[in-house]
């Protein structure tokens, strides 16, 4: 079995268990939302063009009036998805994907549910709620591990959504809004909610089959950071935190509600240079030559490369030189050298640059712009090589006031990702840093 070794393999019998479970919620079921409001109402055609429909009935029920009296809508995901393509009959290979990763992450989800109520005991507290005997001092018990399922099923589903459409992204991006509707009440009707938004999204934002993918990754990356936060204070999810498992067919690790991510390299678009087109500073050009060959000795299964635990590694460099001096070169040396081995290897291989592009007028964009360069290069599921060329533009020096929010931003960033309390230097990336002006460049 691959991956790492405190891994349980979640079987493909008991996914596969649940795919008729997952058709029936993708073919259709009835929801009425509780936190969510329907931006798109499809309004059923009246019997006789006479009579009109009848007023929504509120209740006077004290304690009833507040809750929404909205009638359930059928939610039919198959036909949304099916219904992107218009008219035609035939079904569009995206289309088809998106409905075999959506119940493919319904079966995994559903399983993950069935093993934690397994592992709690809530399986029982299930039998004994629905035969009526379950003792009163344990429904708040019941309650809590009734909710914490929920949490798991629904961050299980939306990371292995994203997981499984990762290969299928291009550079489309949607943009969603926060999830609302989360209920944790059980995991069945937190699916529904979950999926009666995605029915939503889908038909405000997936107005043709190129926006279908890019609208249900959205989703899947708001719904996991929602479920993320609740979590962070709802109890009872130790069995579920506490364990690693991984789906050995998609090769899909689950580690609690962090996010699973494919490695999935980048595809680079530079004028690679070979060794010995550089001249100059023949130590600079060995050390990054020399870096490039610690880089590949990288343990994919350890997620650890021996130099790190050796010592040696270096996992940040700075080049300083005046204009014309090869350090723009360099960059193009060792990004050639890392994208050839890694094609020799089969390692998927990333390369980013952090430029003044990622200085945004908004406040706190540019942290977040900064923030993603350093967790996509950092991805232990790939080599990766971040470089900040003209640093003293990018960064600014601390306590300068020339220098934008912006720029005080990714400075506060970058010290916390290379030199913070939370740094693991894993071996797998490096980040070189260029400048013409060394001297204003924050220590």
């Amino acid at each position: 079995m691959s991956g790492q070794r405190d891994e349980m393999e979640l079987k493909e019998e008991a996914v596969k268990a649940h795919y008729a479970g997952a058709a029936a919620l993708l073919s259709g079921f009835d929801h009425a939302p509780r936190i969510g409001k329907a931006q798109v109402v499809e309004t059923p055609a009246e019997r006789s063009p006479g009579i009109g429909t009848r007023p929504r009935f509120r209740s006077t029920t004290p304690g009833l009036v507040t809750r929404s009296t909205a009638r359930p809508e059928g939610v039919r995901l198959i036909e949304r998805v099916e219904g992107i393509g218009g008219d035609d009959p035939i079904v569009d290979p995206v289309e088809a994907v998106v409905l075999q990763a959506l119940r493919r992450a319904l079966a995994i989800a559903l399983a993950v549910g069935e093993m934690f109520s397994g592992q709690t005991g809530l399986t029982e507290l299930k039998k004994a709620n629905l035969e009526s005997r379950l003792p009163e001092a344990r429904r708040s018990e019941f309650s809590e591990l009734l909710a914490a399922e929920a949490l798991a099923v629904l961050s299980v589903f939306a990371n292995a959504t994203a997981f499984l459409l990762a290969s299928h992204a291009g550079e489309e991006v949607v943009e969603i809004g926060a999830v609302e509707e989360v209920l944790t009440d059980n995991a069945q009707l937190a699916l529904h909610g979950v999926l009666w938004e995605l029915d939503q999204d889908l038909a405000l934002f997936a107005v043709d089959a190129p926006k279908l993918v890019p609208t249900v990754l959205a989703f899947a990356e708001q719904l996991m950071e929602k479920v993320k936060l609740r979590a962070a204070s709802a109890p009872r999810l130790e069995a579920f935190t506490g364990a690693n498992y991984r789906v050995e067919a998609d090769n899909f690790p689950i580690a609690g509600f962090e996010p699973a991510r494919k490695a999935k390299g980048s595809t680079l678009v530079m004028t690679f240079k070979k060794p010995n087109e550089v001249v100059g500073n023949h130590i600079a050009k060995y050390q990054a030559m020399r870096l490039a060959k610690m880089l590949m000795a990288y343990d994919f299964k350890r997620k650890l490369n021996p130099f790190a635990e050796l010592g040696g590694f270096i996992f940040t460099f700075m080049g300083d030189g005046k204009p014309g001096t090869g350090k723009t070169t360099l960059i193009q040396m060792m990004a050639g050298l890392l994208n050839d081995y890694c094609k020799v290897a089969n390692y998927p291989f990333r390369y980013q640059n952090l430029s003044i592009d990622n200085v945004d007028s908004y406040q706190g964009k540019s942290g977040q712009n900064a923030k993603a360069f350093i967790n996509s290069v950092m991805d232990p599921a790939v080599i990766g090589f971040g470089t900040v060329d003209d640093i003293d533009q990018v960064a600014g020096k601390r306590g300068d006031r020339q220098s934008s929010a912006g720029q005080q931003e990714i400075t506060a960033v970058l010290m916390e990702a290379f030199a913070g309390a939370n740094t693991v230097v894993r071996g797998n990336c490096t980040f070189g840093m260029f400048s013409n002006y060394p001297e204003n460049v924050d220590d």
